[in-house]
């Protein structure tokens, strides 16, 4: 009779993998969305680890021998490492979904918000717009690729079960979230600007001219001065939000490479 000693000498070590791995379908772009069902992105994050588990070095596995009350924080460690990747990952294109929402406050679109399956909540036309931008250039430059990697690239420097030596990346995040932000308000910058000129012409003709009902005139001037100014500049907004997310993605791949253990070289 065959034995299945060995295979539950691998239980603990691939289940650490597994939470790893799974750690990025709760805030990462695409991977996160509610529009996947959730066994989906549980037997994509099963077919994951049973691909990475065999590269993980046997030095950097767990040894097996750990009781319940053990396990339990390790685990909600391993499942943060892909949870932080993929919040970091994502702080750019929430970034521009900000300025869009920005950008269609000052036009009046935010009076018809619909409704976004990835963040399972509502937003405006163009910050739906900018969102799905800014995804589909992260994809168009081998982000989701890269964000695997990097997951894959912390096994070979920090074993599973052994995150709980580490301090969060506070100083990372910061400066990621520094960063987006102005990439936020640059993005937001020129239909801002020029909504602002708008204002103040319709504040000469409101004096020169009292009989001009200006809210009925103004508001749908706004929509088309803004959404021209949107569309005119959406070719320079995909390639300064595609430099951004890039750069992201890198100084990403930096972190993950250089994870060490406390104690570690």
């Amino acid at each position: 009779m065959l034995s299945i000693e060995p295979i539950l000498d691998h239980a603990i070590p691939f289940t650490l993998v597994l939470f790893r791995l799974a750690g990025l379908f709760v805030f990462a772009p695409v991977l996160s969305s509610v529009s996947i069902p959730f066994q989906v992105r549980t037997m994509l994050a099963f077919m994951l680890a049973l691909g990475v588990y065999p590269l993980v070095p046997a030095s950097m596995q767990t040894p097996p021998e750990l009781d319940l009350f053990v396990l339990l924080p390790i685990v909600a460690c391993e499942l943060m490492i892909g949870a932080v990747l993929g919040m970091l990952v994502s702080l750019p294109i929430m970034a521009m979904q900000l300025a869009g929402y920005v950008a269609g406050y000052q036009m009046g679109l935010s009076l018809a918000s619909a409704y976004n399956p990835e963040l399972d909540t509502s937003a405006d036309i163009s910050g739906q717009l900018l969102f799905y931008l800014a995804t589909a250039s992260w994809l168009a430059i081998g982000g989701l690729d890269m964000l695997f990697y990097a997951v894959v690239l912390t096994f070979e420097h920090l074993p599973a079960g052994g995150y709980d030596a580490l301090s969060p990346p506070l100083e990372l995040y910061l400066g990621l979230l520094s960063s987006s932000m102005e990439l936020g308000l640059r993005v937001a910058a020129p239909v801002t600007g020029m909504l602002l000129l708008v204002m103040i012409v319709m504040g000469f003709v409101m004096k020169t001219m009292p009989q001009i009902n200006v809210l009925s005139v103004g508001f749908p001037l706004k929509i088309m001065v803004g959404l021209s100014t949107l569309l005119w500049s959406i070719f320079i907004i995909e390639e300064v939000a595609g430099e951004e997310i890039a750069e992201a993605s890198r100084t990403i791949l930096q972190y993950a490479s250089g994870l060490r253990p406390r104690g570690g070289e």
